[in-house]
């Protein structure tokens, strides 16, 4: 297989990967052609939404996922590269950390949830390196419900996690 950012120009070429808002590279593999209406709908959605929707996300050591919220539970697939950390910033406070990867023996998983709500970044930290992870969204992705988180109001809701954000967020 080939290593680092040789591999990142393939996956980037041929899987038609374009820049993501909150960092890292992705395309949409999938949106279901059947939607939800929007009075089955929690109010926070505001509309119709695909029934699921899913993306191939791309990350590099030094590049993160900024902390950004969903109005729906995203889930990732780990699929090749390096164990990526994602943060969660919990509505209540709490602080947890998920490690993607192929290394189970060493608390990694193949798969986790991030809770419709949580403030959430991801990054590589083995350096020159890459992952490629999918992302599952349901109900269906879509731009209105997704907020860029700004530092000054994260610090000010999360002040004792001020290095992560600083880190994480614009």
């Amino acid at each position: 297989m080939k290593k680092g950012a040789e591999r990142v120009a393939e996956l980037v070429a041929s899987l038609g990967l374009i820049p993501h808002p909150e960092g890292g590279f992705f395309a949409e593999t999938y949106r279901a052609a059947e939607s939800v209406r929007a009075e089955h709908l929690p109010a926070r959605f505001g509309g119709d939404r695909s029934f699921s929707t899913a993306i191939y996300f791309l990350l590099v050591s030094g590049h993160p996922s900024h902390l950004h919220r969903l109005h729906a539970d995203e889930l990732w697939h780990f699929h090749e590269g390096s164990p990526v950390t994602i943060h969660v910033l919990e509505p209540a406070g709490g602080y947890r950390t998920i490690r993607l990867g192929a290394a189970i023996s060493e608390g990694e998983t193949f798969q986790a949830a991030i809770p419709a709500g949580c403030w959430f970044g991801a990054e590589v930290l083995a350096p020159d390196s890459y992952a490629l992870v999918g992302c599952t969204v349901a109900p269906g992705f879509d731009y209105v419900d997704f907020e860029l988180g700004e530092r000054a109001a994260l610090l000010a809701a999360y002040p004792e996690h001020r290095e992560l954000i600083e880190r994480l967020a614009g």
